[in-house]
């Protein structure tokens, strides 16, 4: 592909005409990024390499498909919402049928900060309340009335940066939070906390407009809620008004394999007022949709405010949020993400047997988090440890990120058609870096003998996994797998004791 700048220049101009605060990946020396196909992205040299981090591109790079639907629709048409068009009622149909029957109104924008930002307004409007409950590490958008309630990026700007309306409740995180694996009902526990800040602010005449919460956590570090979790808080929010907004930006679209979407691994009984969608809806292009109730639609529309978006909704947009759908369902992605996320988790699994370096390995679908730490019982985040794995990764043409509130989490959310050859491929990869790292820093390795005894690894041909097998949700830190929902987990043994960090 010709290239209009060098790589050199391209830094340059980016660095003169860009804002210093949008930063790139791999600041020491960044890719240069030309192409990109399926699981795969290509830099100006021609070199592949493996992307284990883009849900953005969800079922894939450059999908023809998709791309076939987009040119198609803007050869004929593309216009804002207040014409009518078949594609958007088409779309609005489709999407609410993944959805329980109660989540029923779209409104279309586009993207993730656009979708949470009206949520607010929804919530705020419904009972004319303010106040909004959030997670420790949460993030859910750039703009202002989101970077309030985003500890992940206020708490940057100091201690007295927290609005006196925004309450921040524990992140319910059974490895590392306040309460875990070895607590009797972690999701009672952490649903109390939330309870006892609603408590506090009736004491101080505040009103609670919304709990918002993704619904699993992605920049807090691949936090995924404990089961009967969110039903809880849902229903000591609702008991003053509020509502709950399960942000769906980062996992949404089958991700996890069994479900569409997440908030479903809660199960069958709880069900959001609202929920919002981003980043995969469009496969890359900009588009996103708040989804909540009648009640609180017509709510909103009382107001006497008239709610228009330019170009949320418009045809081009649906178009492609269609052949998204079809997608997923012509190529069984959310089996894929079942298989190969269910076989990415085992060989994780192995490998925290044999590297001291990992210290949980947690995960459903192809949302997968590898807690890297420096002394597997104190859990001390690997921060160091984590970043030079990235950039080593890197060097063999593997890219995958670090996240968390220390930044010892390697993340793995691909695309959706992420294979189990690649999974193979970059466990592998891990596994020889993380022996270099252990050997370097005279870290001791235990339990490689047995780690074959201990984990049988599923080969791709003898696998006995069914294809709608149960998914995967297990903390494989040696101590908080359990099963919940006849869900999948790992058979492990409670540790002596639990020190907290």
């Amino acid at each position: 592909m010709e290239e209009r700048y060098s790589k050199a220049e391209t830094l340059a101009l980016r660095r003169k005409h860009i804002g210093p605060s949008c930063k790139v990946f791999f600041a020491k020396d960044p890719l240069k990024i030309v192409r990109a196909q399926g699981q795969y992205m290509f830099d100006e040299k021609g070199e592949k390499y493996l992307d284990c981090i883009n849900n953005v591109a969800h079922v894939g790079h450059s999908h023809p498909y998709v791309i076939k639907a987009a040119t198609k629709q803007m050869e004929l048409l593309n216009t804002n919402s207040r014409f009518l068009h078949d594609n958007l009622v088409q779309y609005a149909q489709r999407l609410t049928a993944t959805l329980p029957e109660k989540l029923s109104v779209c409104y279309f924008v586009n993207s993730g900060s656009e979708a949470n930002d009206l949520a607010l307004r929804l919530a705020r409007q419904y009972h004319g309340h303010q106040d909004v409950i959030t997670l420790e590490n949460a993030y859910h958008g750039h703009v202002t009335s989101l970077i309030d309630i985003s500890p992940y990026k206020f708490n940057q700007l100091g201690k007295d940066s927290k609005k006196e309306f925004v309450h921040v409740a524990p992140s319910p995180d059974i490895y590392r939070g306040k309460y875990r694996e070895d607590h009797p009902d972690p999701a009672s526990a952490y649903a109390e906390e939330v309870k006892k800040i609603i408590e506090e602010t009736q004491k101080n005449g505040r009103k609670i407009a919304a709990f918002i919460a993704e619904s699993m956590q992605s920049c807090g570090g691949q936090v995924i809620p404990p089961v009967g979790y969110f039903q809880k808080v849902a229903e000591y929010v609702r008991a003053v008004g509020g509502v709950f907004i399960a942000d769906e930006v980062q996992v949404g679209f089958g991700r996890v394999g069994k479900h569409f979407w997440a908030f479903q691994l809660q199960g069958e009984d709880f069900v959001p007022d609202i929920v919002t969608m981003g980043k995969p809806i469009g496969n890359g292009h900009p588009m996103s949709c708040v989804v909540t109730t009648r009640e609180i639609a017509e709510s909103f529309g009382a107001s006497g405010m008239e709610y228009f978006n330019t170009f949320g909704g418009n045809p081009v947009s649906c178009a492609i949020g269609l052949a998204v759908l079809d997608v997923i369902e012509q190529e069984d992605l959310q089996g894929n993400a079942t298989r190969v996320g269910n076989y990415l988790l085992e060989l994780l699994a192995e490998q925290k047997e044999k590297h001291p370096l990992v210290g949980d390995i947690r995960g459903v679908g192809l949302f997968v988090g590898v807690d890297l730490v420096k002394d597997q019982q104190k859990r001390t985040p690997a921060t160091a440890e984590a970043l030079h794995l990235i950039y080593k990764l890197k060097e063999h043409q593997i890219l995958l990120s670090a996240d968390g509130p220390h930044r010892n989490i390697l993340k793995f959310k691909p695309p959706m058609c992420f294979t189990m050859e690649d999974a193979k491929h970059v466990v592998e990869t891990i596994d020889a870096l993380l022996t270099e790292i252990e050997e370097a820093t005279g870290m001791k390795t235990e339990n490689n003998a047995s780690t074959n005894a201990q984990y049988k690894r599923k080969t791709i041909e003898g696998s006995s996994q069914s294809e709608g097998a149960n998914e995967s949700i297990s903390h494989m830190n040696g101590a908080a797998c359990r099963q919940e929902n006849g869900l999948y987990s790992r058979k492990c043994s409670l540790p002596s004791e639990t020190i907290r960090t």
